[in-house]
């Protein structure tokens, strides 16, 4: 699988912009419960006051605050504090904090000057207690009067006197010691309560004073929702956007190694020679350069989607939940052994079951391909029900593994959303009893709910990649297969020119060959000369070896003995695509390609002129079928040639070869689908068309050769035998044989 990352080197800045995006996106959807908590915390229970340090405050109640603060604290406070006196002001400026704070025209206020945070924070921590306290003593019920009541029986006459019945003005008159036991004192009755609890009452006495100073505290907490709301929408926007660009560019990305990966694999099966393709079936490269890419290209999409977000969202999570409430940080780990307990078992169940999955739709694939290329010879033989049996087998097999695979994965999301659930429900128990007992509040118990949901999010994403890595690893493994085969047929390292004074030659020297894994020689010490302007025929039994020894010149095999050289080079020493420019090569098997005529012909020499196209149809013998035909040379050949005959289709695959005008011409018993008059004239215009250049033909055919040159013999793939006809017929027992076979002695003796 990472042997195919080099492919994604152009995507290079697309993947760097795509991990920015997801950060960008991960940021968003991390603060998004924390706003959430703000709203249900401030907005609502707080009445959208923030803190416990009130922004404006009267005078005389500051006053009775910093009473029961220290003397460091005391400062800090003031020193954070100015002062509103109605006196010190213009009246325009009277005229406008009067309409901020009504009760400016009865008493001077304080306004908070400092809006940086750990400021604020550190002043929370300070006035919480004092506040607490000072509202305590302001109320009026049973605890507090037997409190105050209490501390003036300790106190000297004179300071109860009448006149001096304002309890805070009495406190302000004690001794700073005295008045520090008994701020101490009632301290202590504050030690088990919750820092959340001491905060939400203090607020409770900033929002009140607030409404006694003349502010809407009615407008404020709406505006504090709607702005709070505001920005949680802006942030989502910026989330979608940021969803949107990693979609296109993972999609961008994804085609882009698709496309890649199916021209290298391209390539790469045309470099194959003979022996790498019976190595690799047709139907399982299809598979390989069409199912196999397309479930890398779709892990890919997921991949790039998945693997960088998911680690970002799940780590920040955790971050986030321990700076929210690390009491019920254990649940987290529940959650994700849980999770991850779902993924190993169901990772370990289908990991086998993909690769079987592949190789069942490689088989599918065959046997498709051999029936529909076989439908002719299934109807002749009225075996329809047997080929319908073999693909309802095929199709069962691979249909009963992926049910198998679907329906365990089908689990998958069920048993995420148990845990899901399961672990909201652990958390709502859990934190009610925080919630009641002043531990939490609500809004963390929100916010811890939905950062656990999204780490559980972060690993059922990973659990979504578990769910295609395997098959896709199975078919990466697959196309890599392809990629790194090595080439049992390769140009040469240093390449060797060809000898022009050696034009056309084609020598044999002690050739053998034995096919791969084969265990005895195909063909042994074959040795031959063929030259320019003469033919060279083959013939032989069946197995013999010609098609064989034929094929090893355009080098679709390498010989393992011996060599082949062709105007003086070893043809192991040259590219192989120089070779084959001087080769026109006929197979036995007309081959034509969903086109025109004309551009079938032309395949082998884009350059060639009308003229030329002309004329090699007309020596192939190919002309009088395609004036016939409506658009003559424009004609459209379907897919393989389905639409012509088969001795239409050798024509023009010997017109094909004309065409290029090689210097070697191949024909691998390329006229057996010709009549005998349409042979013998195609083989005459032949003659005088390939005058200079080396004619080299398989057949079986007596006919087809009796005017060669040089005629070959094989017999279990040696060389029996080397001479024009009427050499052999006296020279060669298996040459006279096989001309026995298919003459009478009188036919023979004409010839």
């Amino acid at each position: 699988m990472f042997k195919l990352i080099k492919y994604l080197k152009k995507s290079t800045v697309a993947i760097i912009a795509i991990i920015g995006l997801l950060v960008i996106q991960a940021v968003c959807d991390l603060s998004l419960p924390d706003y959430t908590s703000k709203i249900v915390n401030v907005g609502i229970q707080q009445g959208g006051v923030e803190n416990a340090v009130p922004k404006i405050i009267r005078k005389s109640e500051l006053d009775k605050i910093i009473l029961f603060m220290n003397d460091n604290d005391k400062n800090l406070v003031m020193n954070n504090y100015d002062l509103l006196d109605k006196n010190s002001f213009t009246k325009s400026e009277f005229n406008k904090y009067k309409e901020l704070y009504p009760k400016l025209n009865q008493e001077s206020l304080y306004k908070l000057t400092t809006d940086n945070k750990e400021k604020i924070e550190e002043l929370n921590n300070i006035m919480g207690k004092p506040i607490l306290i000072a509202s305590g003593i302001s109320s009026d019920n049973e605890e507090t009067k037997k409190m105050k009541e209490g501390i003036l029986s300790n106190l000297p006459p004179q300071m109860t006197q009448k006149g001096n019945d304002d309890f805070f003005n009495i406190l302000s008159k004690m001794p700073s010691k005295q008045l520090d036991e008994i701020t101490k004192s009632i301290e202590e009755k504050f030690n088990d309560m919750p820092e959340s609890i001491i905060s939400q009452s203090a607020v409770s006495y900033v929002k009140a004073e607030y409404e006694n100073i003349g502010i809407n505290t009615e407008k404020t907490q709406n505006n504090y929702i709607l702005t709070t709301g505001a920005k949680m929408l802006g942030i989502t926007i910026i989330s979608m956007l940021a969803t949107i660009l990693v979609g296109f560019l993972g999609s961008r990305v994804a085609a882009t190694l698709g496309r890649d990966l199916r021209s290298g694999v391209f390539k790469k099966v045309m470099s194959f020679s003979n022996a790498e393709m019976t190595k690799f079936s047709t139907a399982s490269l299809i598979t390989r350069s069409t199912n196999d890419i397309q479930q890398i290209q779709m892990l890919m999409v997921i991949l790039l989607r998945v693997v960088f977000y998911a680690p970002i969202l799940g780590v920040g999570g955790v971050l986030k939940v321990l700076n929210t409430d690390t009491s019920m940080s254990w649940i987290i780990g529940v959650a994700v052994v849980s999770i991850l307990v779902l993924v190993i078992f169901m990772f370990a169940v289908v990991m086998p079951k993909f690769k079987i999955v592949q190789s069942l739709v490689d088989k599918l694939n065959l046997v498709a391909r051999e029936m529909l290329t076989g439908l002719p010879v299934i109807r002749a033989f009225s075996t329809e029900r047997h080929e319908e049996a073999r693909f309802e087998k095929a199709n069962k097999d691979l249909t009963k593994t992926n049910i198998f695979v679907n329906r365990v994965m089908a689990c998958m999301m069920p048993g995420m959303m148990f845990v899901m659930n399961s672990i909201t429900v652990l958390i709502v128990w859990n934190g009610a009893k925080g919630v009641d007992s002043g531990m939490m509040q609500v809004g963390d118990m929100m916010a811890f709910i939905q950062y656990t949901m999204q780490i559980i999010m972060a690993f059922l994403m990973i659990s979504m990649v578990s769910v295609m890595l395997p098959r896709a690893v199975v078919s990466a493994n697959r196309v890599d297969e392809i990629l790194e085969t090595e080439l049992s047929v390769k140009n040469p390292k240093s390449v060797q020119s060809f000898d022009n004074s050696k034009k056309g030659i084609v020598e044999f020297k002690n050739v053998s060959f034995k096919y791969p894994d084969a265990e005895e020689n195909i063909l042994n010490n074959i040795t031959f000369t063929a030259k320019p302007g003469e033919t060279t025929a083959f013939i032989g039994s069946t197995g013999s070896g010609k098609s064989t020894l034929i094929n090893l010149i355009p080098r679709f095999f390498d010989v393992t003995g011996g060599e082949i050289l062709i105007d003086g080079a070893n043809i192991k020493n040259v590219s192989k695509h120089e070779l084959r420019e001087k080769i026109g090569y006929v197979p036995q098997r007309g081959v034509l390609f969903s086109g025109t005529i004309d551009s079938n012909l032309r395949y082998g020499n884009i350059e060639a002129s009308h003229d030329e196209i002309e004329k090699a149809a007309r020596i192939a013998q190919a002309t009088e079928f395609i004036n016939s035909k409506p658009d003559k040379f424009d004609t459209e050949i379907s897919q393989g040639g389905t639409n012509v005959s088969g001795g239409q289709k050798q024509r023009l695959s010997i017109a094909r070869a004309i065409a290029k005008n090689p210097e070697v011409y191949i024909f691998d018993d390329s006229f057996s689908a010709l009549d005998f008059k349409t042979d013998a004239t195609l083989r005459k215009a032949l003659k005088s068309e390939t005058a200079e250049s080396t004619v080299l033909i398989v057949a079986q055919r007596i006919s087809t050769i009796l005017n060669a040159e040089q005629i070959v013999v094989l017999d279990e793939g040696e060389v029996v035998g080397i001479g024009n006809h009427k050499e052999l017929l006296k020279n060669c027992e298996v040459y006279k044989q096989i001309a026995l076979s298919q003459l009478s002695k009188e036919e023979l003796a004409d010839e």
